[in-house]
């Protein structure tokens, strides 16, 4: 299979395509600017382009049979200053079914999103969240795209837990010197709350899952584990051997601001992916300790 990953320089994508690409088939990165030097991505071939700027053509899009949506923003990327509700709407409310759109004219066969888990999980939070608006009207906005010439559907995962060589994880790097003892001035609590985690490798098999069987038109929720924040990062201590033992606590933590739990601080996001369709997509479960364990050993060197 012929297929373009969009966002295939970033961790998530990169991870895909190098999935992808050892089942044999033929992966191009599609990407604001080539992968970077000691990447697993550099010696693939890259697109260059812009979806929200609406730079690709139906003639790019044309020799694939199949396209993998891995540029989604979300609230990280938000540029200081920027307006919001213009950032979703190019970023997401249009931009991405008009991408799949453009795929859809360009003949490809199949299209994969992948979104969020949020508006699944918590539909409520759509008429309060704009973020979770954005990302739930990117997901129905494409799948309305689905016809017999042309399946589409949407992956929604809750946290990825990964890194890719080569690319900068300062999240994970923070986390692992803090529980290294390296970062004294980081207290030992967590915030109140919690959510679901799945590991990029999962991710990776439900992408090529989806590509082979995904049903047109569905959004099939996906993820493993259940943890609160302070249970995640107690694994990340435990990993790297601290005896240190966290507490939870119902106040802000520098490493996880009130303003990236969604839902809310002292939130525990939990739900089981369907067993059908787990069985569907072929992806892993109980694989969070392993993703942990290989994270900490890639940014701890």
């Amino acid at each position: 299979m012929k297929i373009l990953i969009v966002g295939g320089t970033g961790m998530i994508g990169g991870h895909a395509a190098a999935y992808l690409q050892a089942q044999g088939n033929a992966v191009t990165l599609a990407a604001r600017k080539p992968a970077a030097a000691g990447t697993p991505m550099a010696s693939m071939p890259v697109l260059i382009g812009d979806y929200s700027r609406g730079t690709f053509t139906e003639r790019d899009l044309e020799p694939f049979d199949a396209i993998v949506f891995a540029a989604g923003q979300d609230i990280r990327h938000i540029p200081k200053g920027a307006d919001e509700a213009e950032f979703w709407r190019v970023m997401q409310i249009e931009g991405v079914p008009n991408f799949a759109a453009l795929a859809k004219r360009a003949g490809v066969g199949r299209f994969v999103q992948l979104g969020s888990y949020y508006h699944q999980v918590m539909p409520h939070l759509v008429d309060t969240n704009a973020y979770v608006r954005a990302r739930s009207l990117a997901d129905e906005g494409a799948r309305a795209l689905a016809s017999s010439g042309f399946n589409v559907s949407t992956l929604n995962p809750p946290s990825i837990v990964g890194a890719i060589p080569g690319i900068p994880a300062r999240r994970y790097e923070t986390l692992t010197a803090w529980a290294k003892g390296e970062r004294p001035e980081i207290p030992d609590y967590a915030p109140a709350g919690g959510t679901n985690y799945m590991s990029v490798r999962s991710l990776s098999e439900a992408i090529w899952g989806a590509l082979q069987r995904a049903e047109s038109g569905r959004a099939y929720l996906i993820g493993d584990a259940n943890l609160t924040f302070r249970d995640f990062f107690q694994k990340i201590f435990d990993t790297v051997g601290s005896k240190r033992r966290l507490v939870e606590r119902n106040e802000e933590h520098p490493l996880l601001p009130d303003a990236f739990i969604v839902p809310g601080r002292g939130v525990v996001l939990a739900y089981e992916p369907d067993p059908a369709e787990t069985a569907l997509l072929g992806y892993r479960r109980s694989d969070v300790d392993r993703a942990v364990a290989e994270v900490v050993a890639a940014v701890g060197r």
